[in-house]
């Protein structure tokens, strides 16, 4: 549970995290800081990536900069690009974090429904990967891009197909521009995290008493949810210098969760529909 790799060990690096400001991707920002990294974060909610930053730039030597960014629109990502480059002058890595979900049954969703986290997940991971890639190749920069994807991208899932779709074209993104981009110095891997449960996140998917009835650790063969220290530890290698033979490769880290029960959401199954009614509503609400 405590760091793995050497002090410095990201010095003068300059990586950008989309949805920087609250969960696991805050846990990696915490991490790459400590080991010298600048960073820059993004998300919608100014407030909370100036908290963000105000507290972790006041415990270390390297700079945390914040740039709200909607990934959806093009332009609010250019603008994220050119914020960064006139601070640090470059972007060694990018980390494509952003993502939004929800549980429901597929045939109470609407086209829109499956718009909201598509253009979250799959178009903003595109947005940021073509506009930051392509001013790579230009300036012949070596760069690196890790996507965060689940361990269903390839599974697929009941009752979180918009996300299992969007992932699934974020893993085969992956795959393919680690092959056709490698001529340009240009890295594509991916992480698949199991069960890493964030207050946020675990309250909107599983409200009320779900999370308690459907508690994960119980699918987990090793007994247990995810540290986060766990997932940023591996996320730090993969962009470090020490990782730079690993190209086009998703590494799971879950306990052999998916190899238990593939599909993380299957068992929702046992939800009743007047149960669906009611969350339907709690996350409507909210």
């Amino acid at each position: 549970m405590k760091g793995m790799l050497k002090e410095n060990s990201l010095r003068n690096k300059v990586i950008l995290v989309t949805g920087g400001g609250s969960g696991l991707g805050k846990s990696m920002v915490e991490y790459f800081v400590e080991l010298g990294a600048n960073v820059i974060i993004t998300s919608r909610r100014k407030d909370l990536l100036d908290e963000v930053a105000k507290k972790i730039n006041a415990e270390n030597e390297s700079e945390v900069f914040p740039v709200p960014c909607d990934v959806r629109n093009i332009n609010e990502v250019e603008k994220v690009l050119d914020e960064a480059y006139k601070k640090f002058g470059k972007v060694d890595c990018l980390i494509n974090n952003a993502a939004g979900n929800f549980i429901s049954p597929t045939e109470r969703l609407s086209t829109r429904a499956f718009d909201a986290i598509i253009d979250i997940v799959l178009k903003g991971t595109i947005n940021f990967t073509l506009t930051l890639g392509k001013k790579w190749i230009e300036e012949k920069i070596n760069g690196n891009v890790l996507n965060i994807v689940t361990t269903y991208s390839w599974t697929g899932s009941g009752y979180v197909v918009p996300s299992a779709c969007a992932k699934a074209g974020v893993l085969s993104l992956t795959r393919s521009l680690a092959v056709e981009w490698a001529k340009y110095k240009i890295r594509f891997n991916a992480i698949a995290p199991g069960p890493f449960p964030t207050k946020g996140a675990w309250e909107r998917l599983l409200p009320g008493d779900l999370k308690d009835k459907f508690d994960p650790s119980k699918k987990v063969p090793v007994g247990r949810v995810g540290e986060h220290q766990e997932l940023s530890n591996l996320a730090a290698y993969l962009v470090s210098d020490y990782s730079s033979y690993i190209n086009g490769e998703v590494i799971t880290i879950d306990g052999a969760e998916w190899l238990k029960g593939a599909g993380q959401f299957n068992h929702l199954e046992m939800v009743s529909d007047q149960m669906w009614d009611m969350f339907e509503m709690m996350r409507k609400k909210k």
